[in-house]
């Protein structure tokens, strides 16, 4: 009869009121309506017609529609898809190379028998505070590497973070038991064996989490090809955009160049033909991003040591 009682009061004390229920559900769906009517925003402009923009500006409902812009980029498809493989290739490359390198990085500094820890440690701390500087980075990936327009430059400067590491450690020493590497050894596995064979399979979260962090950032950057890239067969999606922005508004501002913005507008890529790249770039990383939340909702549940 007691344990009925507890049992009872332990559910009360569980139950969520339906206020609180539907404060909650009024908060998500704000959140997800932030997150997502900015993207059916830019996707209602992208199929406007430029005189409704030239007439009303940005609208939310446009007066009239018209699809110019994808034929536009459907008539410009060799170079976009060339700009889209390059994306791809450089966010699949980056973010396995990053996985690789922070995972191994980060087990490492999460055992306590390794001797160099402490400083591996300060190694990592350190470049979280200070910082070499943009012309330092330049002068050793440029110069002494020599990585100008080439593939490297777009994948290696952006693969290992320090904060990632952190993260990856602390998941490993909280999360990984001491028994099962010790059983490891015991059976006759080597370092490398026991990380590969047992520890990665049990790791699905970390790797999710810092995969997506990675894929995200490789996904997003147009920094790096604006520094080092020159050769139009290694611009991304995003530097392209970047270079057509940059573009329009030089031609704007300098009237004296004998080109006149209608002129150029005719030429170049327009207003809409911008909204619509932007839709071809938040398209992909999205249907990405399902996949990591599947992986990480089901190593969740991945046990450990049978007690």
């Amino acid at each position: 009869m007691a344990k009925k009682e507890i049992k009872g009061q332990d559910n009360h004390l569980n139950r969520i009121k339906w206020g609180t229920n539907l404060c909650f559900n009024i908060l998500f769906i704000i959140m997800a309506a932030i997150c997502i009517i900015p993207v059916i925003f830019v996707f209602m402009i992208s199929i406007s017609s430029e005189a409704s923009i030239a007439q009303y500006g940005y609208r939310f409902i446009p007066d009239s529609f018209s699809l110019d812009a994808y034929k536009f980029m459907w008539n410009e498809r060799a170079q976009i898809f060339r700009a889209l493989f390059v994306s791809v290739s450089v966010t699949v490359a980056g973010t396995i190379l990053g996985l690789i390198l922070t995972t191994t990085m980060g087990y490492v500094l999460s055992r306590p028998n390794y001797k160099l820890k402490k400083f591996f440690t300060w190694v990592i701390f350190i470049p979280m505070i200070f910082n070499g500087g943009m012309v330092a980075s330049y002068v050793v990936v440029a110069n002494l590497l020599g990585w100008r327009n080439t593939f490297l430059v777009l994948t290696v400067p952006l693969a290992v973070s320090s904060f990632n590491i952190v993260i990856t450690r602390t998941f490993f020493r909280t999360t990984i038991p001491d028994s099962i590497i010790e059983s490891a050894q015991i059976d006759g596995a080597s370092q490398l064996q026991t990380f590969i064979r047992i520890v990665l399979p049990i790791s699905k979260p970390v790797l999710a989490t810092i995969g997506l962090f990675l894929a995200f950032g490789y996904w997003n950057d147009w920094f790096q090809a604006s520094l080092y890239i020159s050769d139009e067969s290694l611009v991304g999606l995003q530097a392209m955009l970047n270079n057509i922005l940059k573009s329009i508004e030089y031609f704007a501002s300098h009237p004296e160049l004998g080109v006149s913005l209608t002129q150029y507008k005719q030429s170049m890529p327009s207003e809409t033909v911008r909204m619509a790249i932007a839709i071809l770039i938040v398209v992909p990383i999205a249907c990405v991003y399902p996949f990591f939340q599947r992986y990480f909702i089901s190593g969740l549940t991945v046990g450990a040591v049978k007690g």
